[in-house]
C-alpha cells in the first residue's frame, strides 16, 4: 500500500521564473522533501528559508526563495505533493464502500481514512510529523486542503452515519480523529526508526480503528 515519493509527480513551479526542466525539477523536489523533514523535526516557523537550502545542497542563500517564493507556498507545495497519494487512497476506499452495497459504518470510514496514512510509511517520507507541527502550531489543517475533496466526503457520510449526533459534534470528532490518527502513526514511524516500536505497525494501526471509531460513536455529553 506505500507509495514511494518518487512515483509522485514533481512539484509544479509556483513563481513562472523556473522554465519545465529536468534539472530545475529535481532542485525543487530536493529543496521540498528537505523542507519537510526539517519542519517535522524543529516546526514550520522554526527553520530559516536559508537553512533549508544549505540542507538541500543550495549554495544560493536564496535558493528556496527563487524555487518556491515564501515559507507559506513551500508548506502548501509539500501537502499539494505528498496528498496525491493519499486522496487517491481515500478515493477508491470511499467508492468501495458505496459500492459494496453493504450499510456504511464509522468503522469502515475510520479504516478507509486510515489507510490513506499507510502511504506516508515509508523511511523518507516525513509528512505525517510534518502534518503534526502544522496542527499543533496553526491549530488546524486549514490551508492544506490540496488535493483533498474527499474529506468532506467523509464527514457527510459520517453525518448520515449518526444522524441524532449533532452535525457541528460529527465534524469535530472526525477532525479529532483526524489529527490524533497523524500524530499517533507519526511516533510509531518514530519509535519505529529508533527500535522501540511496542508491536507490530499493522496491529497497532488496526487496534486504532477500533479505538477511533468506539470514541467517534461515544455518548454525547450532556453539555
Amino acid at each position: 500500500m506505500a507509495t514511494s515519493s518518487r512515483h509522485l509527480d514533481a512539484p509544479s513551479p509556483s513563481n513562472g521564473r523556473d522554465r519545465p526542466n529536468s534539472r530545475g525539477d529535481a532542485t525543487r523536489l530536493r529543496i521540498l522533501l528537505k523542507a519537510e523533514e526539517l519542519f517535522a523535526e524543529r516546526g514550520i516557523d522554526a527553520v530559516p528559508l536559508r537553512d533549508i537550502g544549505v540542507a538541500a545542497g543550495q549554495k544560493n542563500n536564496v535558493a528556496v526563495q527563487y524555487h518556491f517564493g515564501d515559507r507559506e507556498t513551500l508548506v502548501r507545495e509539500i501537502a499539494k505533493y505528498r496528498a496525491q497519494a493519499g486522496e487517491k487512497i481515500r478515493s477508491e476506499r470511499l467508492a468501495d464502500l458505496v459500492s459494496s452495497g453493504e450499510p456504511v459504518t464509522v468503522s469502515g470510514l475510520v479504516r478507509a481514512f486510515m489507510a490513506s496514512l499507510e502511504c506516508h510509511l515509508e523511511p523518507n517520507d516525513h509528512y505525517l510529523a510534518f502534518l503534526a507541527r502544522y496542527a499543533a502550531e496553526r491549530g488546524s489543517y486549514a490551508g492544506l486542503e490540496h488535493g483533498s475533496s474527499s474529506i468532506g466526503t467523509f464527514t457527510a457520510m459520517l453525518r448520515r452515519v449518526l444522524p441524532k449526533m449533532p452535525a457541528g459534534l460529527v465534524e469535530e470528532r472526525w477532525m479529532v480523529m483526524m489529527t490524533s490518527a497523524v500524530n499517533t502513526v507519526a511516533r510509531y514511524l518514530s519509535a519505529q526508526r529508533a527500535g522501540t516500536l511496542p508491536a507490530p505497525l499493522p496491529g497497532l494501526i488496526e487496534d486504532l480503528v477500533v479505538f477511533f471509531s468506539a470514541g467517534i460513536e461515544a455518548p454525547v455529553s450532556p453539555r
